[in-house]
């Protein structure tokens, strides 16, 4: 082949793979206009192709995940499933879980109260909290125990009953404490903790909860971004993290 027809199969080539980046993009834009004019008040944070064929995976703002047609007239919601030869795996929260590792490294652990592991860090765990919710404290008891199995536990706030009221004031008494520590132990052990005002992160690490697909409290954050809803022991969270 001499250089002249190189040339013009690379030009096909090019022309070829643009013509087809465009109309994914014209997809995805349009699904995202068909579905925001459709649903008010929705707002869409990004529209890719499934590994399903035929289906588009849509991110909602509120964390909800969609699923539609080419051309966005037919939905699904819901969690897909795919079988495998190790078994049914859910390809819906493995897309979670990559979207909520993304948010939490852009939020960078602002303002977090932390419990360091002892010795050598071995794992972290992202734990949003609520300081009057009876699992939390639960699991709070057995943050020394993480810590001995080398987990670091950082607290984000999440008052389940929302901002301004007695739990969000509380985190935030806790957060302005000097010793934010002392003043955690304290409130998850039922004391009272002097009330105390200052800029904090309370009210964004509260958004930010919401924006992960927190629900209830509490909820742990792996570093892989996976989510496990509600208390577990610290032996079984050890255990499942690979570390016992």
């Amino acid at each position: 082949m001499n250089m002249k027809s190189v040339a013009v199969s690379l030009g096909v080539l090019l022309s070829l793979s643009w013509g087809a980046v465009s109309q994914a993009g014209e997809i995805e834009d349009r699904i995202a206009k068909r579905l925001t004019d459709a649903v008010p008040g929705l707002k869409v944070g990004a529209v890719r192709a499934s590994e399903a064929k035929g289906l588009y995976e849509v991110q909602s703002n509120n964390g909800d995940t969609i699923y539609t047609t080419e051309d966005g007239t037919y939905l699904l919601t819901g969690d897909l499933l795919k079988i495998t030869e190790s078994g049914i795996a859910n390809v819906t929260e493995e897309s979670r879980a990559g979207g909520r590792k993304v948010q939490m490294d852009e939020f960078g652990g602002k303002g977090i109260i932390s419990y360091p592991a002892k010795g050598e860090e071995k794992a972290v765990i992202d734990v949003f909290t609520d300081i009057d919710c009876p699992y939390c404290r639960k699991l709070h008891d057995e943050v020394p125990q993480l810590n001995d199995y080398g987990i670091t536990v950082n607290y984000y706030a999440f008052p389940r009953s929302g901002p301004n009221t007695a739990s969000f004031n509380k985190y935030v008494s806790v957060w302005c404490a000097e010793d934010q520590q002392k003043a955690m132990d304290a409130a998850k052990g039922g004391r009272a903790v002097d009330q105390a005002s200052c800029e904090n992160p309370v009210a964004e690490q509260y958004r930010l909860g919401g924006m992960v697909g927190v629900t209830g409290t509490p909820a742990i954050l792996l570093e892989d971004g996976n989510m496990i809803r509600g208390y577990v022991p610290a032996r079984n969270l050890a255990e499942g993290l690979g570390l016992l």
